[in-house]
């Protein structure tokens, strides 16, 4: 028997190689001599970078940035064997880099992000993916812009300073001295929402509130980044505002659209093709993937449903383990998942699951394959 097992994170309790290694112990219980592959996977969120060096066998190579509150922050990349880089701007410019009571998005910057990138090209990058979730900011990623060169001049012809507040100042966007090497290596942003850049569904509505935005901030900040957007499509040409996903991390979207030539794409795709998952379905029987919590959402640009589409093309049999299943897991039924176990044996405390998560998974995991060894014995008779 050939089994792949690829998982996110269980968060809160399990990396995504920690989970996939329980899944393995949980199998070769009740079958020792299985040949199983076990990748670790995420979405393009907290923990993709890690999981994408387990996954190919590269490094993580740490980094000092700039953070969102403009003091020096550790950060750090992924570099893959084949010259990809991973940056999560988390690392860089996260929420939780900011104290719950220093939250104001008026201020915090992406300047950290815009280092990271060029960290990565220091380190002869070739091609770059970029996570954006979990930000502090939302100044359309005009920080970034800032550290890899470009000029955000006020009408006196001075720089503007770090956060979206002051983005009305915007006057002049000089990228003479940007980056050069941003046009020679190819970089995508694992994307998985479609927020415009601003008004009712944009970044400073949406997600403002929950960095610490009030009503009115919320209302600054989205004149703010609507002025960014008009500004960089006057001055670069570049439409970015209505681009489905613009709005995502504060803006950000926009901001590596107009000023790396990014895509934006579904994150999980991103990283299902670089870990070549394609490569390695065409050698097994059967997969196994999974994460903390399936249910509706996890329809939606989530790992479990990401790697069961891939799956679903080569007719391969999938199934998924949860730490928990909630409402809408079903759906899942229609994409690719043959089959949902959750890890709890019984009435059971999130606290307590998430404790015991590594020897709950296998145990639970177990428990399938022996169901599965009866269906095999049956089927011989």
């Amino acid at each position: 028997m050939k089994i792949l097992i690829a998982t996110d994170s269980f968060k809160g309790s399990l990396s995504s190689m920690a989970a996939a290694e329980a899944v393995a112990a949980g199998i070769r219980r009740v079958y020792p001599d299985a040949q199983i592959t076990a990748v670790p996977v995420g979405d393009g969120g907290e923990g993709t970078a890690r999981a994408m060096v387990s996954a190919t066998g590269g490094k993580m190579v740490p980094v000092q940035v700039t953070g969102p509150l403009g003091s020096p922050v550790p950060a750090e990349f992924g570099m893959l064997p084949d010259g990809t880089a991973v940056l999560e701007m988390a690392s860089a410019s996260g929420l939780t880099l900011v104290p719950a009571n220093r939250r104001d998005p008026r201020w915090t910057t992406t300047y950290g992000t815009g280092e990271l990138i060029k960290a990565a090209l220091d380190s002869g990058a070739t091609a770059i993916i970029i996570g954006i979730g979990g930000s502090a900011t939302n100044d359309g990623g005009a920080g970034m812009a800032q550290a890899l060169g470009a000029r955000l001049l006020d009408g006196a012809g001075k720089e503007l300073g770090f956060g979206g507040a002051g983005l009305d100042k915007l006057r002049l966007i000089d990228v003479s001295d940007l980056d050069s090497r941003l046009k020679e290596v190819n970089i995508k942003v694992a994307c998985d929402v479609r927020n415009p850049l601003c008004g009712p569904a944009g970044a400073a509505a949406v997600y403002g509130p929950q960095k610490g935005a009030t009503p009115e901030m919320v209302d600054i900040l989205d004149r703010r980044l609507e002025h960014f957007g008009a500004e960089i499509k006057k001055q670069l040409g570049i439409d970015v505002a209505g681009i489905p996903g613009s709005g995502a991390a504060g803006g950000l979207g926009a901001g590596l659209v107009a000023f790396t030539g990014a895509e934006l794409a579904p994150g999980v795709e991103l990283v299902l093709d670089a870990i070549k998952i394609d490569r390695l379905m065409a050698q097994v029987d059967l997969v196994i993937t999974g994460e903390g919590r399936v249910d509706a959402q996890s329809a939606y640009g989530k790992v479990p449903t990401g790697v069961a589409g891939r799956a679903r093309r080569r007719g391969l049999p999938v199934l998924a383990v949860a730490g928990s299943v909630g409402p809408g897991a079903e759906k899942l039924y229609d994409m690719g998942i043959d089959s949902i176990i959750t890890i709890a044996p019984g009435p059971i405390s999130d606290a307590e699951a998430m404790q015991k998560a590594r020897a709950l998974t296998a145990d639970a995991v177990e428990r399938s394959f022996r169901i599965l060894k009866i269906s095999i014995n049956l089927g011989r008779e």
